[in-house]
């Protein structure tokens, strides 16, 4: 579902927090640590752009990034903590779309994934109807549809629970109290109890964690109210 990107980078921390940021903005991502695994996995798969990390264990980002362009016209944005101005025009030079310097914000990735998927799509006039999509972790919600699905596999959500799935999954990290969620899914002048927020939530957690008494997703901040974690 959504639009696929696939990140080559070694370190595993900077690997998934770009992933968790782009999850987040609604793409599908997946990670390769390793250059030659990369390399294969991208040109084996439909990827609509390839974020690829220039200091790579046994090949390159230099070769790899020749050996794509050579199969494949998608997006490639070259990450390096290389400032020389010799790696930015080889790597441009070898096909590259562009080139970030670590370090860099997960909000400048975002957006200039998007801009050159965009452009992407302007020039080869590969322009698609999709869905609005959040994907985090092997969840994913698709919002245009109202379906969600966990680990691939659809489950069935009441209006209630799935808005209050989209309002938390939406903001990331942020802790909401209940009232603040009552008053955003049900309304200020709705007729209810703020504990209905707390049964919500425990609906939600029974139908999209592995174990809900130890949630992945949604955590309790203890006299604070929730919160999505990514």
């Amino acid at each position: 579902m959504g639009t696929k990107i696939l990140i080559i980078e070694d370190e595993q921390i900077i690997a998934e927090l770009e992933r968790d940021y782009l999850e987040i903005s609604g793409f599908s991502v997946d990670i390769e640590n390793c250059g030659e695994k990369g390399l294969q996995r991208a040109l084996r798969s439909d990827y609509d752009l390839i974020i690829l990390d220039l200091m790579l264990p046994k090949i390159d980002g230099f070769e790899i990034c020749r050996r794509i362009r050579n199969e494949k016209d998608i997006p490639i944005i070259m990450v390096s903590a290389k400032k020389e101005d010799i790696d930015k025009i080889r790597g441009l030079g070898l096909g590259a779309d562009d080139y970030i310097i670590k370090p860099f914000s997960p909000g400048e990735l975002v957006a200039r994934v998007k801009a050159h998927l965009s452009r992407y799509e302007r020039l080869s006039g590969r322009k698609e109807t999709r869905n609005d999509e959040i994907h985090i972790h092997g969840l994913s919600i698709d919002k245009t549809a109202r379906r969600v699905f966990v680990n691939e596999k659809e489950v069935t959500f009441t209006t209630k629970e799935f808005d209050l799935l989209c309002c938390l999954a939406m903001n990331p990290n942020r802790v909401f109290s209940k009232e603040q969620l009552f008053d955003q899914i049900w309304g200020m002048e709705a007729m209810g109890e703020i504990a209905t927020v707390t049964v919500h939530i425990s609906k939600l957690r029974e139908k999209i964690e592995a174990n809900p008494s130890k949630p992945q997703y949604i955590e309790t901040i203890w006299g604070a109210g929730y919160r999505f974690r990514i």
